[in-house]
C-alpha cells in the first residue's frame, strides 16, 4: 500500500468524517452548511452514510468541509 502524504483523507472512513462533523457542528448547523435533506430532515448517521455513499457530489461537499474544519 502506497503512502499518500498529500491526501488529507487517506485512511479516514466516511463514517469517521461524518461523526467528526456532527460532533463539531451538530446536525442543524451541518444542514445549514451543506443543504442536503439527510442533514435537515430526521438526520442520522446511518441514513446520511447511505446517501453520501451513493451521491458523489454530496460526499465531495462533506469531505471538503472536513478538510476545511481540520485546518482551523
Amino acid at each position: 500500500m502506497k503512502e499518500q502524504p498529500n491526501n488529507p483523507l487517506h485512511g479516514i472512513k466516511l463514517a469517521d468524517i461524518l461523526e467528526y462533523l456532527v460532533a463539531a457542528y451538530g446536525w442543524e448547523q451541518l444542514g445549514k452548511l451543506i443543504n442536503i435533506k439527510c442533514f435537515t430532515t430526521d438526520p442520522s448517521i446511518k441514513s446520511s452514510l447511505k446517501f453520501l455513499r451513493r451521491t458523489p457530489w454530496a460526499r465531495d461537499k462533506v469531505e471538503n468541509l472536513y478538510v476545511k474544519s481540520l485546518s482551523k
